[in-house]
């Protein structure tokens, strides 16, 4: 049970870490796409300052999506255990997918700005994979 819930929080911080990483280079591409000087000092503070101003919201958000993706996904593999490698991952980009979306619809808003691509919210739900995945590898029975 702790090695779950230790698995969970890693999977969490590490698909939020990624998915605001990868939200705000999306910006500094498509602000240097229109002309504007972005340097590599410019790149790494606003990504600093993006992890931490983004924290209250999206991470709540993402763990409670979390919350509910892998332990579905736990269940499905219950019964279908080759499919533990794929699962995870599925499960951590569903979720992410499922965060965005449904915001969306339901209130209109896009809590990260780069999810209004397609590249962009392809690269987020590759951000909740690579949770999902990292959250399979740590709860994997050792043999």
């Amino acid at each position: 049970m702790l090695r779950a819930l230790v698995a969970y929080v890693a999977a969490v911080l590490v698909a939020y870490v990624l998915a605001a990483i990868a939200a705000t280079q999306h910006v500094m591409a498509r602000l240097a796409d229109m002309g504007v000087e972005v340097t590599l000092g410019d790149r790494l503070g606003t990504t600093l300052h993006d992890l931490a101003s983004m924290a209250p919201t999206f991470l709540p958000i993402l763990a409670i999506a979390f919350a509910i993706a892998l332990p579905v996904a736990a269940g499905v593999i219950r019964l279908a255990p080759r499919w533990r490698s794929l699962g995870y991952p599925l499960a951590g980009a569903v979720a992410v997918l499922a965060i965005h979306v449904t915001l969306n619809q339901l209130f209109d808003i896009t809590p990260v700005a780069a999810a209004r691509t397609t590249l962009g919210l392809v690269f987020q739900a590759l951000c909740g994979a690579v949770g999902g995945w990292l959250f399979g590898a740590m709860t994997r029975r050792r043999q």
